[in-house]
């Protein structure tokens, strides 16, 4: 248990700090102590109760998820990101019990009638509000720790059940091949409901005994729809960060913060970071080579919510740019006849409502396509379901196309289509600063490294940024194809008629 980790720390090195706040911090001892607090809290709950944590990153948070581990309760994130209609769904698809939230105003109003009782509790020196729920409960499978809910690219959240052993493993893996130490600092940048920072980032600093700084979203960045890069660097900075998990976006703007006029400053600013983290959506090699050339110490792996997170990750030790790297130690990896990539260790038990799709031998395929090269590294080429096939009948991958492009200067963020078409389309975010000569300067640029099927003949200006608030984006940064689609599409066909 994450929580026996604790323990020795606390007995250990009983004066380390263990969590950051904004206001206020907790040592080993504290957060062992405030653990076992918030326990006896919960105990009142019979086992398998269904607690939902819907706050901003604070070390409640964290106390919180891991005194519901310790005490068998199945623990429930939900992002704040989610709508509204999003959040009531996944409430009632897990059969939630209770929800301990610092977001009153939106819950008040959403669970007006389904709230049989509502009190305040305090948790690791936080005021919280407790809600007790009447929401119907389905039967959840043996050893459910957590149910995590992925926005993915339709609009009813899918619940992943997730056994406590499965994300130790993970987490206990990535402690020892990022060869975490008690002397290392981890930036929660990530929303705590999201796996992968609650997993490989709070997880596995806690299993290491390092110090995680946590500060609410805002803080570090978040700022409704956009995101300010200077708050990400300022936050590295002054907690002097060894790790972070960043997703490409995130990465993407602060390297173009650090080839700013201050490049010298900021680069050296950060020059204690041992271990930058990405994931969550395709990088490309560019991207990194231009992370390498300030000095920033990017690793790329991959993974899935149905892995308990990380699945494959590039190390210090064992780096090839361009691929994901290898897989964990407990993980196997193989090839489908047509490419997709096979997977076997860390799976989840089921979905909420749906059994689990393995083969007889334990194998669940993940649906992206890829190889693995002589020396055991995984490339990802892109999702199975995403590949269009042109009206000359060449498959393309819009990922690979898409990663390209993005890498460029002038080039946020682009999604291409070319569906049964003789030439592929693109809509385009461009930078505030770049004019469509650059746009088009750097579309060039791709296009001559790009095979003739896989070329850009044209692209739109989008109306907008894809973010997770208009729908356009999942929160690990993955375009929702169809919802882009549905937007752009009578400009796309317009512009095939013109142009045609």
């Amino acid at each position: 248990m994450i929580s026996t980790y604790i323990t020795e720390h606390a007995q250990q090195r009983p004066h380390h700090i263990a969590l950051q706040g904004m206001s206020y911090a907790l040592t080993y001892r504290n957060l062992n102590d405030a653990i076992e607090k918030t326990s006896e809290h919960l105990a009142k709950y019979p086992a398998q109760t269904r607690i939902a944590i819907a706050m901003n990153n604070q070390p409640a948070w964290v106390v919180l998820d891991i005194a519901a581990l310790q005490l068998g309760l199945v623990q429930v994130p939900l992002p704040s990101f989610f709508s509204d209609a999003q959040l009531l769904h996944a409430m009632q698809d897990a059969g939630i019990n209770v929800l301990i939230t610092d977001q009153t105003v939106r819950f008040d109003s959403l669970l007006k009638t389904h709230t049989a009782e509502k009190s305040s509790v305090m948790i690791a020196n936080t005021a919280l509000v407790e809600y007790r729920l009447d929401f119907a409960q389905a039967t959840l499978p043996e050893h459910t720790a957590k149910i995590t809910y992925t926005s993915g690219t339709t609009g009813a959240p899918k619940g992943v059940c997730l056994s406590e052993i499965a994300m130790l493993e993970v987490a206990q893996a990535i402690a020892t091949q990022v060869q975490l130490t008690p002397q290392d600092r981890h930036a929660c940048i990530l929303p705590l409901s999201t796996l992968l920072e609650n997993v490989a980032g709070v997880y596995a600093s806690l299993i290491a005994g390092a110090t995680i700084h946590i500060y609410p979203s805002e803080t570090v960045g978040f700022v409704g729809s956009s995101f300010d890069v200077k708050k990400l660097f300022s936050t590295l900075a002054t907690s002097q960060a060894s790790t972070v998990i960043l997703i490409p976006e995130l990465l993407n703007a602060l390297i173009k913060l650090c080839e700013s006029e201050a490049a010298l400053s900021y680069a050296a600013a950060l020059s204690h970071l041992k271990f930058v983290a990405v994931g969550g959506a395709h990088v490309s090699a560019g991207l990194l080579q231009r992370a390498a050339a300030i000095g920033l110490p990017v690793y790329e792996g991959y993974g899935l919510s149905e892995s308990a997170s990380v699945v494959t990750l590039n190390t210090p030790s064992s780096q090839k740019l361009g691929s994901v790297g290898r897989p964990l130690p407990h993980i196997s990896m193989r090839l489908a006849d047509d490419n997709e990539i096979w997977i076997k260790g860390a799976n989840f038990i089921s979905y909420t409502h749906e059994a689990a799709n393995f083969s007889d031998d334990g194998w669940m395929a993940t649906g992206d396509i890829g190889y693995c090269d002589a020396d055991g590294f995984w490339f990802i080429q892109g999702r199975k379901k995403n590949m269009f096939i042109t009206s000359f009948g060449r498959n393309v991958s819009p990922e690979w196309v898409e990663r390209e492009l993005t890498h460029l200067p002038s080039i946020q963020q682009a999604c291409v289509f070319g569906e049964a078409r003789p030439w592929n389309v693109a809509i385009i975010t461009a930078l505030p600063e770049a004019d469509a000569a650059a746009v088009n300067a750097s579309i060039a640029a791709v296009n001559a490294q790009l095979p003739d099927y896989a070329r850009v003949s044209h692209w739109l200006s989008s109306q907008a940024a894809f973010c997770v608030n208009n729908g356009q984006l999942t929160p690990n940064g993955r375009l929702k194809r169809d919802a882009i689609w549905q937007t752009y599409q009578h400009d796309i066909q317009a512009l095939y008629a013109e142009k045609e």
